[in-house]
């Protein structure tokens, strides 16, 4: 009997574990930046961890699989997100159970948290593509062999990018606005630094994961 079913392309293990990996933290990330914490004096959104460990993972996909794969895992990331604001909406709207009071609570986190997920989708677009370009560009340039430069320099320039639109459209008129860019600027070339051997262990773990 011939097998007349379409073949399938097989997708690489580290590919699929680091798509859903990145749909997840782009979500998670989204939630938890409603709550700004302090890291010492700097006052930093708390989605900020799950936006950098995003970028790890982006990076690596692009280091594994070239730029036009990461480039399309970051499109692909404003759908669990859409999902995500949609589902916000829908929960928040249902009339509550009438044993439940936590309504106004629910209102105060989840609804602030939209506004910052929607500043997010806007400043996710343009700093991710920016990160992968510039990440994917560098390979190709004096010293591109470095994964910690490229990734270093790319998420530089990316994530001010990034900061400048979502702090804007997240906190105008509800905190001062400086003071916040600059936190988190100065928190996120901390964490970032914490990062780059994160970024070196998830580059060798896709390679494990692809020779199976």
């Amino acid at each position: 009997m011939t097998d007349t079913s379409i073949p399938t392309q097989i997708v690489p293990r580290s590919l699929q574990t680091y798509a859903v990996l990145y749909g997840g933290l782009l979500v998670v990330a989204g939630v938890l930046g409603f709550k700004l914490i302090q890291l010492g004096p700097l006052a930093v959104p708390g989605g900020v961890f799950g936006f950098l460990l995003a970028i790890v993972t982006v990076n690596a996909t692009a280091e594994l699989h070239g730029r036009a794969v990461a480039q399309r895992m970051v499109f692909m990331g404003f759908v669990p997100l859409l999902v995500a604001v949609g589902l916000m909406q829908l929960v928040l709207a249902l009339p509550p159970a009438a044993n439940w009071t936590g309504q106004a609570v629910a209102q105060q986190v989840f609804g602030s948290s939209m506004r910052l997920i929607l500043a997010g989708m806007v400043a996710y677009g343009l700093s991710q593509s920016l990160d992968v370009t510039i990440f994917t560009w560098m390979r190709g340039q004096p010293g591109g062999h470095m994964l910690w430069l490229r990734a270093s320099v790319a998420a530089l320039v990316a994530q001010t990018v990034d900061t400048l639109i979502f702090v804007t459209i997240a906190f105008f008129g509800v905190f001062p606005l400086l003071p916040v860019i600059g936190g988190q600027l100065a928190a996120k070339a901390m964490i970032w630094l914490l990062a780059i051997p994160l970024l070196y262990t998830v580059v060798a773990a896709g390679r494990m994961l692809d020779r199976r």
